[in-house]
């Protein structure tokens, strides 16, 4: 990982430290566009944006954010050039190898989503071995959803619930939104309670579609490889100023 940043090395006193997000996701777009815009091939955007990436998981132990959600490679990415996919699975299988040992002296908990049987088998390895390494940290939860695609983990819950419905150890009157969850791949983890995208793109692009019900999505025209510690803090700010009400009324004036 990279060294913390001498600026904001500490959470800015602009920010109240009782209404930080408990748990970030982030869809880290706009590595290619960062690399054309530096007349650079694609994937140095993609090396840029680990960077990024990095220092951003710092700053969340940093300013005491205990989880942080990512999206790394979704199931619609296949169709990108077959060069291109290629280098990011041994982008992936080299950044795990690389970054473990200061992961474990960072207290890092590594957690990947998705579906994972279909990646090469030598990052499958990686996979469970930074998952098992690392399963006792505690400072912060960082979950990778690779080859992660929001239907397919709502289709594939859908269809677990149902086997056991015909097999007999479920009664459908008894399925309710927290037997659900226990067949999402994100079982046990959070709901987010702050997406932030990059580069100005204004959807959410299947990503945890049933988890982010209640999610404020903060939306920025940076791209990736420059979301630094001081877009992060504007992130931050803008969710301190919304009001949560979860469907409730909201205060009145």
């Amino acid at each position: 990982m990279v060294n913390s940043s001498p600026v904001l090395a500490t959470l800015p006193p602009d920010l109240d430290s009782d209404r930080l997000p408990k748990h970030v996701a982030a869809i880290m777009d706009g590595n290619g566009r960062w690399a054309r815009r530096q007349g650079m091939p694609r994937v140095m955007g993609h090396r840029r944006g680990v960077d990024a990436l990095k220092d951003l998981l710092r700053c969340c132990k940093d300013w005491g954010i205990p989880a942080l959600t990512v999206y790394a490679f979704s199931t619609e990415n296949w169709r990108r050039p077959s060069h291109e996919v290629d280098f990011l699975m041994t982008l992936f299988e080299q950044v795990l190898r690389r970054e473990m040992a200061e992961m474990m002296a960072e207290n890092i908990r590594i957690r990947f989503v998705g579906n994972l049987e279909a990646l090469p088998r030598s990052l499958q390895a990686e996979i469970a071995r930074s998952m098992a390494e690392t399963q006792q940290n505690q400072d912060v939860e960082f979950t990778i959803a690779t080859n992660y695609g929001g239907r397919q983990e709502i289709v594939q819950a859908c269809r677990a619930i149902a086997h056991q419905v015909k097999a007999g150890k479920l009664d459908p009157d008894d399925i309710d939104e927290n037997i659900f969850e226990q067949h999402l791949y994100t079982w046990g983890l959070s709901h987010p309670d702050l997406l932030i995208r990059t580069s100005g793109e204004m959807r959410i692009s299947n990503f945890l579609l049933w988890q982010m019900a209640y999610a404020e999505i903060y939306v920025t025209n940076t791209t990736w490889p420059d979301f630094d510690r001081e877009q992060f803090h504007q992130a931050l700010l803008d969710y301190q100023q919304r009001e949560r009400r979860f469907g409730k009324v909201g205060k009145v004036l």
